[in-house]
């Protein structure tokens, strides 16, 4: 098997996986919230993780709540954001964020508030002058965006978006999901009130996930009950899940501070020129420079993308038509619509994100399963008929 699917989830790291080991036998199932010294074990390490996540990303570690996903994460800062100023009934994000942000926002829309999804161009950059206009002085509750996107690892201007929000005197989160573990990311002094993570996007496993929120910004919990996490997300923590997590984002600050994001990128550029040499007409979907070093969208036109994942699928090549949380449904991109292109693009653009554990041969391997596949496809449904199917 290829993975090329990075940007859905990750491998658990083998180091990752030794941490989390002692945490699920006899010796260590303990509940950190109990008052014995089984229970505190529990809790030092749930610490000593919440340490190394905050390190990460350049927080305090008081300031990092540990939560169940990114998902999550998402829907407790917006729906904080709200609660907490429920004067303001202006909520402003962009018109290409991920589910987990899109339909909390939608959400909100039903119940009478004014969601103001701000445009993106054509290689998926943020229009900063629209983005002015739609954050009112008293009237907007947060402006929330997605650091990196999830499929086409376009990286949205954070430092200048969080200005704006401060300077309006609104609360600005940041889903930084894709982000985190593949670019350096500072909160510190950045204006972030609250910012999403996940831990199985960075070699961690699935099921644990992180907020920071800014130890200055107010902050109403989504989850109430046994009041853990400082009362801030109840719910007794994932201890080997949450060590995993904090493993993980030691092994990533280590591997950020060396060569990661060359690597990284070196693989994808490979990858992409095969690609774009082996298949006639294939372009990249979203800006080939303001993006994730592991990431690349491509548009195979003519060619339904379904059948292309199905055709690569068979053979032991991963990949995605964008994000992957859509229970294994195939939908026209709705990050590629917002863009401006048709639907026909959006049903024929596959997304490859790649890791570390990677190789040379493997990617030169994909780019010859891509370029099989694509033939078998054009030969089948020549490229008109494609595009009258792709409309329908």
């Amino acid at each position: 098997m290829i993975y090329l699917d990075n940007n859905a989830t990750t491998r658990i790291h083998p180091e990752v996986r030794e941490a989390m080991e002692p945490w699920l036998s006899p010796e260590g199932y303990g509940n950190p919230s109990a008052g014995y010294r089984f229970g505190k074990r529990a809790r030092e390490a749930v610490e000593t993780a919440r340490e190394e996540v905050a390190a990460l990303v350049d927080a305090e570690p008081e300031e990092i709540v540990f939560t169940g996903c990114g998902t999550e994460s998402n829907n407790t800062a917006l729906l904080s954001a709200v609660q907490c100023h429920p004067e303001r009934r202006i909520v402003v994000t962009s018109a290409a964020e991920h589910s987990a942000t899109e339909q909390p926002c939608a959400f909100l829309e039903s119940t009478g508030y004014d969601v103001r999804r701000n445009p993106v161009d054509s290689r998926g950059n943020l229009d900063l002058d629209a983005l002015r206009e739609a954050v009112v002085p008293g009237q907007t509750a947060v402006l929330s965006l997605i650091w990196a996107n999830n499929e086409t690892g376009v990286l949205s201007p954070v430092a200048e978006a969080a200005a704006i929000a401060r300077e309006a005197g609104a609360l600005f989160h940041t889903d930084a999901v894709q982000a985190i573990g593949k670019i350096p990311v500072s909160v510190r002094g950045a204006g972030i009130a609250m910012l999403s993570m996940s831990g199985h996007k960075l070699h961690a496993p699935k099921g644990v996930g992180a907020l920071y929120v800014s130890r200055h910004a107010r902050f109403q919990p989504l989850l109430l009950g046994g009041g853990q996490e400082g009362g801030r997300r109840s719910g007794t923590e994932n201890v080997a899940g949450i060590v995993g997590f904090g493993a993980a984002a030691r092994l990533m600050r280590k591997a950020l501070d060396g060569d990661r994001i060359a690597n990284l990128r070196a693989l994808r550029d490979r990858f992409e020129a095969g690609v774009l040499a082996a298949v006639e007409e294939v372009e990249v979907n979203g800006d080939r420079e303001n993006r994730l070093a592991n990431t690349s969208n491509l548009y195979f036109p003519g060619i339904d993308g379904e059948g292309l994942l199905i055709l690569l699928d068979e053979a032991g090549v991963c990949c995605s038509p964008g994000s992957a949380c859509g229970s294994g449904s195939v939908k026209p991109s709705r990050v590629i619509k917002a863009m401006g292109f048709s639907t026909e693009r959006a049903r024929s653009s596959v997304r490859f994100s790649v890791s570390e554990f990677n190789t040379i041969a493997e990617i030169d391997e994909a780019v010859e399963a891509i370029r099989a596949a694509a033939g078998k496809l054009r030969i089948v449904m020549p490229k008109n008929l494609g595009r009258v199917i792709s409309r329908r």
